[in-house]
C-alpha cells in the first residue's frame, strides 16, 4: 500500500477562538471552510508556547521548550533533535518547506530535504531576552503598539511580499510533485507569516469587513493596575505608555487582521487549486494549524506571550482517511502534530515515542477520548521567570514562581476574568493541578536553564558581530541553468516531461 502525501499549512498568530468549529461563520474564508468540512476539527488546540520560534520548534519536534531548549525567538534549535521532517524523510518521504519556520542557528533545514524560500526573521542570537535585566526593553526588535496605531490599508508590505513568495513557490512545487518525476511520497510544509501584525491589509480584503460586527473585543481594556502580574509585564514590554490606543485604532487593527485571514485563504486556495489540478487531493493528508494566537485587544492586550485563550489557543484541522470529519472538543496540543503525522504516514511509533512528549491525535479522530492534560510553557520576552500552564477538561491552571497561581473555569468564565485559585470551593481542583505541575516541572531548574542559555547566547552573539560576519540565514539555492530549456537538454523531452496531465 502506497504511503499518503502530506500537505501542511501553517499560519502565524491566528487566534483559535475564531475557529470554534472551522472558521467562524462571519469570516470570508471559503477555502478554509471547504477544508474544515472534510477535516477533524480540534476546537481546543493549544500552542506549546505562545511565541513564534518556541511554538514552531515544539510543533516540529513534539517537545516542549524545557526539552527542546528553544525558549525564545533567538534560542538555537539543535540539529540533533528529530522533527517530523526527519522521521518522514527517514521513512522514504521527500520533505520540503516553503516559508517561515523561524529556525535559529546554523541548521536551517531540520530534516527538510529542500527549502524554497528564506525565512522572514533572523537566524542568529540577536533577539535574546535577558533575565538579568528585568523590565529592559530592546526597542529595535521588541513588539510595541505601533502595529495598532499604524494599522490600515496597503497594497504591498514586507509580510505580503513574503507570503506572496511562499504561495508562489508552494504552488510551483505542487505542480512539480504532480508531474511524478520523483516516485517517493512527499510532505510539503507551506508556512505563512500572516495574519501576524503589523495589522495592514490589501484593500480587496479590507473591503470584505466594512460592516463587520466583530471589530471591537468582547472584553474591553481595563486599567493597568487591575491586570495580573504577567499581563502587566506584557504591557510594559509593548511600551504601552508611549501610545494612546483609540477605539478607531482597535477597529482598524482587527479589521485588517480579519482581512488578512481572507488573504491567507486566497493563498491557500492557490495551493489547493494546484493540488486538485494535478489529481493529488485524494492521496494527500492535509493539516492546517497556527503557531500561536493573538489577543486582538481583548482586555487591552495585543499579540501573544500570554496563556490567555486568544494568545494560546490555535486552529487545528486534519483531513485524513482514518480520521472522521467532525468536531473534537477535548484539549490537544501542537506537540501532538509530530506523532500524528508519523502515525498517519505509517511510521513506526516505537521509534518516535522516545523522542516526543506529544501523543498522536489519530485515535481522537476515531472518537477515542484523551485523558492527559495539555501542557504549555513560556520563557521569553515579557517574562522574568518561566511560566507553565495545564489545560484539562474545563480548567486552565497557570503557574509562575514570581506570581500567585491562576485557575480558570473556561465553561463558566470563557474570558478568564475570575481567578479561582483562592476560592475554597475549588481547593481540591487547585491541589490536583498543583500536584500535576510539581510532578512535571522543576521551576527552579527551568529558570536556571533559561538564564544560562541567555547568558551564553549574549556572549556568542556579541563575539560574532565583531569583525567579519557570516550569516546563518538560509540562502535559497536556485540553479537557473537547470530550469526551463537549456542547450544540454532535449526540447522535446523538456516539453513532454513538464506537462501535466499528458494526453488531454
Amino acid at each position: 500500500m502506497s504511503k499518503p502525501n502530506i500537505l501542511i499549512f501553517m499560519v502565524d498568530q491566528l487566534n483559535g477562538t475564531l475557529f470554534p468549529d472551522g472558521p467562524a461563520e462571519w469570516l470570508h474564508a471559503p477555502n478554509l471552510k471547504k477544508l474544515a468540512a472534510r477535516s477533524t476539527r480540534f476546537r481546543n488546540a493549544y500552542t506549546a508556547s505562545p511565541l513564534c520560534a518556541p511554538g514552531r520548534a515544539s510543533f516540529m519536534s513534539g517537545l516542549l521548550p524545557f526539552h527542546s531548549r528553544v525558549y525564545d525567538n533567538a534560542a538555537e534549535f539543535a540539529a540533533d533533535i528529530p522533527t517530523y521532517a526527519h522521521h518522514l524523510r527517514r521513512a522514504g518521504y521527500q520533505t520540503c518547506l516553503s516559508g517561515k519556520m523561524h529556525f535559529v542557528g546554523p541548521d536551517q533545514l531540520h530534516g527538510f530535504e529542500e527549502r524554497l524560500t528564506t525565512d522572514i526573521y533572523p537566524a542568529d542570537f540577536g533577539w535574546t531576552p535577558d533575565y538579568r535585566k528585568p523590565g529592559e526593553r530592546i526597542d529595535w526588535w521588541y513588539h510595541n503598539l505601533g502595529s495598532v496605531t499604524g494599522s490600515g490599508v496597503a497594497e504591498i508590505s514586507n509580510q505580503m511580499e513574503y507570503d506572496d513568495e511562499v504561495a508562489y513557490n508552494a504552488t510551483r512545487k505542487v505542480y512539480d510533485l504532480g508531474r511524478g518525476h520523483d516516485e517517493r511520497p512527499w510532505c510539503l510544509t507551506v508556512s505563512f507569516t500572516h495574519p501576524h501584525d503589523p495589522y495592514v491589509a490589501r484593500k480587496k480584503y479590507w473591503d470584505l469587513y466594512e460592516d463587520c460586527e466583530h471589530l471591537l473585543p468582547e472584553v474591553p481594556a481595563f486599567p493597568y493596575e487591575e491586570h495580573d502580574n504577567h499581563s502587566k509585564r506584557i504591557f510594559d514590554a509593548n511600551d504601552w505608555r508611549s501610545f494612546n490606543i483609540t477605539e478607531e485604532d482597535i477597529k482598524r487593527s482587527r479589521r485588517a487582521y480579519f482581512a488578512n485571514i481572507s488573504y491567507l485563504d486566497d493563498k491557500i486556495g492557490e495551493v489547493m487549486e494546484a493540488l486538485e489540478g494535478t489529481r493529488q487531493v485524494d492521496d494527500t493528508i492535509i493539516l492546517f494549524v497556527s503557531d500561536h494566537g493573538d489577543m486582538l485587544g481583548e482586555r487591552g492586550l495585543w499579540f501573544k506571550m500570554s496563556f490567555y485563550e486568544g494568545s494560546s489557543r490555535v486552529p487545528l484541522m486534519i483531513s485524513a482517511p482514518s480520521m472522521e470529519p467532525g468536531l473534537v472538543t477535548e484539549a490537544v496540543s501542537t506537540i501532538d502534530v509530530c506523532p500524528t503525522l508519523c502515525e498517519l504516514a505509517g511510521v513506526s511509533m516505537d521509534e518516535i515515542a522516545p523522542w516526543v512528549e506529544g501523543q498522536s491525535l489519530e485515535p481522537q479522530g476515531r472518537g477515542v477520548t484523551r485523558e492527559n492534560p495539555v501542557a504549555m510553557e513560556y520563557a521569553a520576552e515579557a517574562s522574568y521567570a518561566p511560566l507553565v500552564s495545564l489545560r484539562q477538561g474545563k480548567w486552565k491552571f497557570i503557574r509562575c514562581s514570581l506570581d500567585p497561581d491562576q485557575l480558570f473555569d473556561l465553561e463558566e468564565d470563557p474570558h478568564e476574568l475570575t481567578n479561582l485559585a483562592d476560592d475554597p470551593a475549588h481547593a481540591e481542583t487547585l491541589k490536583y493541578f498543583a500536584e500535576k505541575a510539581e510532578a512535571r516541572w522543576d521551576m527552579e531548574l527551568f529558570d536556571a536553564q533559561v538564564r544560562q542559555s541567555q547568558a551564553r547566547r549574549w556572549v556568542v552573539y556579541e563575539a560574532l558581530r565583531q569583525g567579519g560576519y557570516y550569516p546563518w540565514d538560509y540562502q535559497p539555492l536556485m540553479k537557473a541553468s537547470e530550469r526551463y530549456m537549456r542547450n544540454h537538454m532535449d526540447l522535446n523531452v523538456v516539453e513532454e516531461n513538464q506537462r501535466y496531465p499528458r494526453g488531454e
